[in-house]
């Protein structure tokens, strides 16, 4: 590795530092070169490739928005070794998230109430807004402009004007086709039908606007430096920002802090905590495409509940 960091980033040193780990996905490890610290994550599946460069496409899009902080990817590379490939990042110092939580809370909302903003100015404005912000665009529809990843599973971000249509087809039946070819599970593909007709209901008094989105805010990917908050490790889209919400409520990390300061910007609005349950639909099947039948019973409850709501 240490030849490879050379070369790619012209350093003359590089050395491994500190204890390297790995996720569930991938491995990680903090290298001190002559330019500074680096993150180095590697993942030894064919799909690697695909997958780094859809999480480094997620850190440019909210690095341009300059809210929140997030690691500086620099590159991403194949490893012709394995065949899988290895994603250059900044190192980042940082812990467990606990004094910045309402900072998070308030930046998550900025970050999605950003995309509406650009495009506020834009009407007013014209086509210099998104200019003058590193790169930050408006996007008017629903999608990503490459391909990302939630774990190694990649997400068809088509771009979709409609976000009932995008998540109905682009993330619920994606994740319902594989437990299909993997389980054959009879009760998932019964239930499917009725809550597909069910989903417009669920956002029938809403407009829902994109919102650049970090995909996958789970509280293992977030943490905090001296300074305030970070996250990683994203899995972006432009959707509906109460998306965000389900999976950072399923598994802890966030405290009452976070939700006021959040909520605070962008209040609940009418029918939130049912939708919250079919985001959350979203991440107990992905967790039972990665990891096993044992997400089956969740995924099947909240299906249940959904295909019966009126």
């Amino acid at each position: 590795m240490e030849a490879i960091l050379k070369s790619t980033l012209g350093v003359t040193r590089a050395k491994a530092i500190g204890r390297g780990g790995g996720g569930c996905i991938s491995e990680g490890q903090t290298y001190e070169t002559n330019k500074g610290k680096y993150f180095v994550k590697v993942n030894h599946k064919s799909e690697a490739m695909r997958m780094f460069e859809g999480e480094a496409a997620s850190l440019d899009a909210i690095l341009a928005t300059n809210i929140v902080k997030v690691p500086k990817p620099e590159k991403v590379i194949k490893d012709d070794k394995d065949g899988g490939a290895i994603l250059i990042m900044e190192h980042v110092d940082m812990s467990g998230l606990r004094k910045y939580q309402a900072q998070l809370g308030e930046q998550l909302a900025r970050l999605h109430l950003h995309n509406e903003d650009l495009g506020s100015r834009l009407s007013q404005e014209g086509s210099r807004v998104g200019d003058a912000e590193a790169g930050a665009k408006y996007v008017p529809k629903f999608g990503f402009h490459c391909t990302t990843c939630c774990g190694y599973i990649p997400q068809n971000n088509e771009w979709t004007d409609n976000w009932v249509e995008f998540y109905a087809r682009h993330r619920l039946k994606l994740q319902l086709d594989l437990v299909e070819r993997d389980y054959g599970d009879r009760e998932a593909r019964e239930l499917w039908p009725q809550l597909e007709r069910n989903l417009p209901g669920f956002f029938k008094d809403i407009e829902v606007k994109p919102a650049l989105l970090h995909g996958d805010l789970w509280g293992g990917n977030v943490a905090e430096t001296d300074t305030g908050p970070v996250i990683f490790d994203p899995a972006s889209h432009y959707g509906h920002s109460e998306f965000d919400l389900a999976i950072a409520g399923m598994f802890g990390g966030f405290n009452n802090a976070f939700y006021s300061a959040y909520h605070k910007m962008i209040p609940k609005a009418p029918g939130f905590e049912t939708r919250s349950e079919l985001y959350k639909l979203f991440h107990y099947l992905n967790h039972w495409n990665h990891f096993g039948s044992g997400y089956r019973t969740s995924s099947l409850s909240i299906m249940r509940r959904l295909a019966e709501s009126p």
